[in-house]
């Protein structure tokens, strides 16, 4: 079986998960079970369980070296191979890894979603379309405030701090440059219909192959 591999890629609070969704719930009552699957590259962030609480608080969670992505590949891989994988669980309010992982089944699409799968060009060649989310910063800046305050349990001055001190700087050093790696760069947030009209065809178009 031919499986395919779309990231969906774009700056934090961007709109990536809206949009994934969006596609995922549309087409999930019209397709066989299983024919799609979902991952996020955030539960590939590394488990910090050995650190002491306060050096977890201080991780640069937007740089590349803070995600596990040879994990991540390794299960792409076996995902293509048609072999099911436990892909782990993060626990933002703990910073680390929850004992916790969930089953992920082989699917004939896979969307995964996450800010820096296109910086890394190795993990970047598992995928078969690249879709970057293109949303203004002032936009992700506001809705992160929002998601992480109420559903991760951070503070307004730490969600702040955390933006000034790596989110915006490694958005421009890493995440911005990898929108050229992109197949299509999708403007106006998580809900460009056309575009998700588009990705909806483009699936049910590798379906019926």
């Amino acid at each position: 079986m031919t499986r395919t591999i779309i990231a969906i890629a774009g700056a934090s609070a961007s709109g990536k998960s809206l949009f994934t969704q969006t596609i995922y719930n549309e087409l999930i009552n019209e397709l066989e079970s299983g024919a799609i699957a979902i991952i996020e590259e955030d539960a590939y962030y590394k488990d910090q369980s050995h650190l002491p609480f306060e050096h977890r608080t201080q991780t640069n969670y937007d740089h590349p070296d803070a995600f596990e992505h040879d994990l991540l590949r390794s299960h792409l891989e076996q995902l293509r191979l048609g072999n099911q994988v436990e892909v782990p669980t993060y626990d933002y309010a703990q910073h680390t890894r929850s004992s916790e992982t969930r089953t992920v089944t082989p699917a004939k699409i896979l969307i995964i979603e996450g800010i820096l799968l296109l910086s890394d060009p190795a993990l970047s060649e598992e995928f078969d379309i690249k879709v970057f989310i293109d949303t203004p910063l002032d936009i992700c800046l506001l809705r992160r405030m929002q998601r992480d305050i109420e559903q991760r349990g951070r503070s307004l001055p730490s969600v702040v701090e955390q933006y000034q001190a790596t989110v915006r700087p490694m958005f421009y050093q890493f995440i911005e440059p990898s929108k050229h790696n992109a197949d299509l760069v999708v403007t106006r947030g998580g809900m460009n219909r056309v575009a998700i009209d588009i990705i909806k065809s483009k699936i049910k178009y590798l379906l019926q192959e």
